[in-house]
């Protein structure tokens, strides 16, 4: 892991460089890419300061923490990224295995339609003249049907006729 380190009011020390650096590298096995470290040390009175940000392929991750000693803020800080991190891989494995059964195209047995239980269409040939509403009335009647399509003698537009569920008969026709 590529590792910058920042020293503020603080001497630089090759002792607090080292110990990150090899406590940085217990994360190259969580991340998939290589990634980089951004390491800040400083005192502000007499608190000692560690922030680390990881930034990596998906993941950007930052971790903060004043202790009284430097080298305790590094290990609690470490283990704050290190619950963050294991926190965002096991997301992001949870949506791909979510992804994965939405993307299963199988058919099983089961599911295979059954082409001979659909629905046909049946075909009806009728006398077709212009008639009016009392005659598409009588018609209905003969034919036993739900509706019918007819041609309105006194408009010579194409209307259609159907049964109500109360036994009364609606008229649709166009409106201009």
């Amino acid at each position: 892991m590529q590792t910058s380190v920042t020293f503020k009011n603080l001497k630089p020390s090759d002792d607090l460089k080292n110990y990150i650096g090899s406590k940085l590298d217990r994360f190259d096995r969580y991340l998939d890419n290589p990634a980089e470290a951004n390491v800040v040390f400083s005192i502000e009175k007499f608190r000692h300061i560690t922030e680390v940000t990881i930034i990596g392929d998906r993941l950007n991750i930052n971790g903060r923490e004043e202790q009284e000693d430097m080298y305790s803020a590094i290990d609690i800080v470490l283990d704050k990224l290190e619950k963050q991190i294991k926190k965002s891989k096991g997301k992001q494995k949870s949506r791909r295995t979510q992804n994965r059964g939405k993307m299963d195209m199988s058919v099983m047995p089961s599911e295979i339609p059954d082409f001979d239980n659909e629905p046909q269409v049946e075909v009806m040939n009728i006398e077709y003249k212009p008639m009016s509403e009392e005659e598409a009335i009588e018609q209905m009647k003969i034919i036993d049907q739900a509706f019918l399509v007819f041609t309105n003698a006194k408009s010579n537009r194409v209307n259609v006729l159907y049964r109500k569920n109360d036994g009364n008969y609606g008229l649709i026709q166009p409106m201009n």
